[in-house]
């Protein structure tokens, strides 16, 4: 095995020797997935059996953060370092051996297209040995049904991370995406707001590139915003019609005030860098909620639930919140290890799908660029 001394590996608190399982009757045979996720910088697998979590396993790679930002050749050749001890530690914390197996899901796309090919070739090898079905799942939709994977209750668990109804609506929030999405079905979503330039996550991450706080940016402002004044500046916030978003105007804002500041006293960020995240943070989560609202209203729909990286934010979690106290929604708001990019999400879908029998070909390509279907 090759050294991975440079990866962080991450294991869900899941443990299948302490979950409580229903007697399975002897011709019903339980449906067993392999997740496999690979769309960025994180090389992950899971098992679910009938929907429940058996492992979840994550390795991170923390060679990017010199460079102050994902460096795609580089991601791919840690995901085939990384791929098979990953699938081999999911299999044996989930106590399950691979000829078990129902099937295997992959995220397809969309994602850093090398990294998607690690992950894709390794699940199409693995389901042909194996002789199994494999079944592609859209990166997105996965971080939208990651509220439907059942575990039992651990110690970061909470009332709002029950199973929401159809139909909901869902705030997908990352690095790579700002989008409003209407839950009908698992297999019917429909975006009905996104935006239009930069994402919530990505306007987070230069701003703190550009204060000069590091990568990846979004959980270094987090930690600022809770020490600083959320009222302390303000920031030009867009004026979208409907219900898409925009941010790089934020952004805009944020640089050239920051560099006016500056020019008075070069210790600016320094002096005030908790007071700039709170307020950048305040911002941002005012300029997501707002949309967010509108649209709850506009369709009279009360459940509501965020996914995506940005969800393990803790002012947009304090908003929702504070939104469910006051307009009496339903929310629901993923554990931080639903969050980031894992999975649990991916075998998620493909529990959904396996039931189905909807199934991808062995050619099917990997995708780089697409939305939820």
């Amino acid at each position: 095995m090759k050294d991975l001394s440079s990866q962080t590996y991450s294991v869900a608190s899941s443990p299948r020797d302490n979950m409580e399982t229903k007697p399975t009757p002897a011709d019903v045979k339980p449906v067993i997935i392999l997740g496999i996720e690979s769309s960025c910088d994180d090389t992950s697998a899971a098992v679910l059996r009938d929907g429940v979590l058996l492992s979840n396993v994550t390795a991170s790679q923390k060679v990017h953060e010199a460079y102050g930002g994902v460096v795609p050749e580089l991601a791919s050749r840690a995901h085939q370092q990384n791929i098979v001890p990953v699938v081999d530690m999911a299999l044996k914390q989930a106590g399950v051996a691979k000829e078990e197996l129902s099937a295997i899901a992959f995220t397809r796309g969309p994602g850093l297209m090398g990294s998607l090919l690690v992950g894709g070739s390794f699940a199409k090898g693995l389901a042909a040995s194996l002789g199994i079905p494999m079944i592609d799942v859209n990166h997105l939709q996965g971080h939208v049904l990651a509220h439907f994977i059942k575990e039992k209750p651990s110690p970061d668990s909470t009332t709002e991370s029950a199973i929401p109804p159809f139909p909901f609506l869902c705030l997908l929030v990352s690095g790579g995406n700002s989008q409003i999405v209407l839950v009908k079905a698992y297999n019917d979503m429909q975006i009905i707001g996104q935006t239009i330039d930069d994402a919530a996550g990505e306007a987070i991450d230069k701003c703190s590139k550009v204060m000069g706080l590091g990568y990846p940016g979004g959980p270094i402002i987090d930690r600022l915003a809770r020490l600083g004044n959320p009222k302390a500046y303000q920031f030009a916030e867009p004026h979208i019609p409907g219900y898409d978003y925009s941010f790089s105007g934020l952004k805009t804002s944020f640089l050239y005030n920051l560099r006016d500041w500056l020019k008075e006293d070069p210790d600016f960020i320094e002096h005030h860098k908790e007071d700039l995240a709170a307020s950048l943070e305040y911002t941002v989560v005012d300029i997501l909620m707002k949309k967010l609202r509108l649209a709850a209203r506009d369709l009279k729909i009360r459940h509501v639930a965020v996914a995506g990286g940005v969800s393990a934010n803790t002012g947009l979690r304090e908003a929702f919140r504070e939104h469910a106290k006051r307009y009496h929604w339903h929310i629901y708001i993923p554990k931080f290890s639903f969050t980031t990019d894992n999975a649990a999400m991916i075998a998620m879908v493909g529990t959904f799908k396996y039931k189905d029998k909807d199934f991808c070909p062995m050619d099917a390509p990997a995708y780089s660029r697409v939305t939820i279907k």
